[in-house]
């Protein structure tokens, strides 16, 4: 059964970015994109990352987009199943971009999270009680607005602050899992994964200011880390904050969950070089690491 971030309605969730497209011989999904001032479109993976079932048929795929699309880029899965000279052989460029943090779920838990993140989740749950949620839709107003909190907090916008209506279709994907933590019977916290296979994928996080203060970050990782356990091997935890690794509070975060790291690479292949040609000197853009370079700044 597909799930997960292979679901189509992953996809359809984020439908307010661009027009979903199935790729038939790999399975992944991409999203199509008008291109601003002009009549071309093209593409990107689905956010977070790009996730297929066969990605020595994504060349294939990617052929027959040529007369449709100007490019397509995309981040890697840190659990694909590819081989680094196969994406070199697929895409124009393959540039590392992060390291993942990943639990080895059948490690003991004691031993491999940091003492110090242990330490904090047997603290929170003393005010905190944590559970994962039978039907997730159930809490979606609650959710929504812990994520507002959360645009707020870190003034959030474009790609990520995503809108009630997308959280309303992500709700609805199978494997999506939805833990909360409560305080007195209020939800104070939430954390959504979405499951596929072998594997959990920390997707979501958001908490509101009594979550902060009662570290509910800490409980709510530490419990479905052990449930999720029971279910599959790997946990992944995504990357640091901005473009580059850093050794900041988000990475300290999650390396203190991880058993290792994995890499994920950034993409890109340009489908009909006359058109992006065309559109990068419309764009005045004459030197950028950025891919397209007709986008470049789109999401700074």
């Amino acid at each position: 059964m597909t799930t997960g971030y292979l679901h189509p309605q992953y996809a359809a969730s984020l439908a307010e970015f661009g027009t979903p497209r199935r790729l038939p011989r790999s399975g992944g999904w991409i999203l199509e994109r008008d291109i601003p001032g002009s009549p071309y479109r093209d593409a990107m993976g689905c956010y977070p990352l790009f996730r297929c079932t066969d990605w020595s048929a994504l060349a294939w795929d990617l052929q027959e987009l040529e007369d449709r699309l100007v490019s397509v880029a995309l981040v890697t899965d840190p659990f694909g199943r590819f081989a680094l000279d196969q994406l070199r052989r697929t895409f124009d460029f393959c540039l590392p971009f992060k390291h993942h943090f990943v639990t080895d779920l059948s490690q003991p838990l004691a031993q491999a999270v940091h003492r110090r993140h242990r330490y904090n989740a047997r603290r929170a749950l003393k005010y905190l009680s944590v559970t994962r949620c039978a039907r997730p839709p159930d809490h979606l107003a609650e959710w929504v607005e812990l994520y507002d909190h959360l645009i707020a907090r870190h003034d959030i916008s474009g790609l990520r602050a995503f809108s009630a209506d997308s959280f309303r279709k992500l709700f609805d994907v199978p494997g999506l899992e939805l833990y909360v933590a409560r305080r007195r019977g209020d939800i104070v916290a939430a954390h959504v994964w979405l499951v596929g296979a072998a594997v959990g994928y920390s997707h979501l996080r958001a908490t509101n200011g009594v979550g902060y203060q009662l570290a509910a970050p800490y409980a709510l990782f530490w419990v479905a880390l052990h449930d999720l356990a029971r279910r599959v091997r790997w946990a992944s935890h995504g990357g640091g904050a901005g473009l580059q690794q850093a050794n900041d509070g988000l990475t300290h975060f999650k390396r203190g969950w991880a058993t290792g790291t994995r890499p994920v690479y950034f993409c890109g292949r340009i489908l009909d070089a006359g058109r992006y040609e065309e559109l990068a000197e419309a764009a005045g853009v004459d030197r950028s690491p950025y891919f397209p370079i007709y986008r470049a700044g789109e999401f700074a």
